[in-house]
C-alpha cells in the first residue's frame, strides 16, 4: 500500500520515480508560504529567492553568506567540483565565482533549466546536467570536491549515492554533505504530533517524518547513524548542526515572530546549533 507523498513500502526504483516527479513539479525555490512577485527565471526572481534563502541561514554562523565558510569558497579556486542537486543553482554560481570547475547534476529537468537559465543570465559557464546521484555518468577519481545540501537524503538508497561519490572523487578528495537530522527539533516535534498516534495505525517513524518533510521521500539521521554510514567510505569525519529560527523557537510561524524579535540573536544562533535540522558534514575519501 502506498500513497503519492511515498511510503516505506515502496521499492526503491518508484521511490526514484516519485522523487523525480516530486522535484519537477515543486522547485526548490523558497516561496512556498509567500510567491515571489518577480516573474519566474528573471534575474530579480533569483535575486529574491537566493535572499530568502540567506535569510532562512541566518543562524547558521553569524555572517552574511554562511556558505563561504561551510563551501570553504577560499581555497575552491580551479578545484574540480561536483554539486549534487544544484536546485535553482545559488550554490553552482556561488562555487563558479569562487574560481571553481564545476559540474552540477540534479534528478529534476527543472532544476537542470533553472540552474542553466541563472549562469546564462550571470554570464557564468557551468557543466549542468540532468543525473541520478545513484548511478552518476561521470569517471571515477575526478572531483576535489563533492558538494551537495539538503539532497541525497531524498534518494531511496542513500548508500548508493555515497558509493558512487567515493568513486568519482580524487584520492586526496572531500566531501561536504548535509542530510536532515533525527535529534533537530522538527524531528522531535513530528514525533510528538504525529508518531505518538500514528504508531497505533501502523505507521513508521520513517513514513511520519517523510509526511512532514519537503520531497517524495526523505531520510532523517542521527549524528551517530550517520557517521557510521559516512566511515563506510571517508575518513576524518567532521559533524555539526545547523539550524533556522523554526528550531530555535518550535512555534507555529505567526506565533513564533514575536518570540524572534525579543529573543537575542546569538542566543537564536545557540538553539539552533544545538536542535537545528541540518546535519552538516565534512569527509575525506579512504585511502
Amino acid at each position: 500500500m502506498t500513497d503519492d507523498h511515498g511510503s516505506v513500502e515502496l521499492a526503491a526504483p518508484n521511490r526514484q520515480a516519485g522523487n523525480r516527479r516530486w522535484w519537477t513539479e515543486n522547485t526548490m525555490s523558497y516561496d512556498w508560504k509567500e510567491k515571489s512577485a518577480f516573474e519566474r527565471f528573471s534575474l530579480e526572481w533569483y535575486d529574491d529567492i537566493d535572499r530568502r534563502f540567506l535569510h532562512a541561514a541566518r543562524l547558521f554562523n553569524g555572517t552574511p553568506n554562511p556558505f563561504v565558510e561551510l563551501m570553504d569558497l577560499e581555497h575552491l579556486k580551479g578545484a574540480r567540483v561536483l554539486e549534487i542537486g544544484c536546485g535553482m543553482g545559488f550554490h553552482s554560481e556561488l562555487l563558479l565565482r569562487a574560481g571553481a570547475n564545476v559540474t552540477s547534476v540534479d534528478i529534476s529537468p527543472t532544476s537542470v533549466s533553472s540552474t542553466q537559465k541563472r549562469l546564462d543570465l550571470k554570464g557564468l559557464k557551468g557543466d549542468v546536467r540532468q543525473m541520478d546521484a545513484e548511478h552518476l555518468d561521470l569517471p571515477d577519481a575526478e572531483f576535489d570536491l563533492v558538494w551537495s545540501w539538503g539532497v541525497i537524503h531524498h534518494s531511496a538508497r542513500t548508500g548508493r549515492v555515497l558509493r558512487e561519490i567515493n568513486r568519482v572523487m580524487k584520492p586526496d578528495g572531500e566531501v561536504r554533505l548535509m542530510v536532515y537530522n533525527l535529534e533537530g527539533m522538527q524531528a522531535y516535534v513530528t514525533m510528538m504530533r504525529r508518531y505518538m498516534f500514528g504508531f497505533w495505525r501502523g505507521r513508521s517513524l520513517d513514513d511520519q517524518l517523510w509526511r512532514d518533510s519537503d520531497g517524495f521521500t526523505a531520510r532523517y539521521y542521527t549524528r551517530d547513524s550517520w557517521r557510521d554510514l559516512l566511515s563506510i567510505f571517508f575518513d576524518n569525519i567532521e559533524i555539526a548542526f545547523y539550524g533556522q529560527d523554526a528550531d530555535a523557537v518550535p512555534l507555529p510561524r505567526r506565533l513564533r515572530r514575536p518570540f524572534l524579535k525579543i529573543i537575542p540573536v546569538r542566543t537564536q544562533e545557540r538553539l539552533a546549533r544545538a536542535r537545528g535540522l541540518m546535519l552538516f558534514s565534512i569527509g575525506r575519501k579512504l585511502p
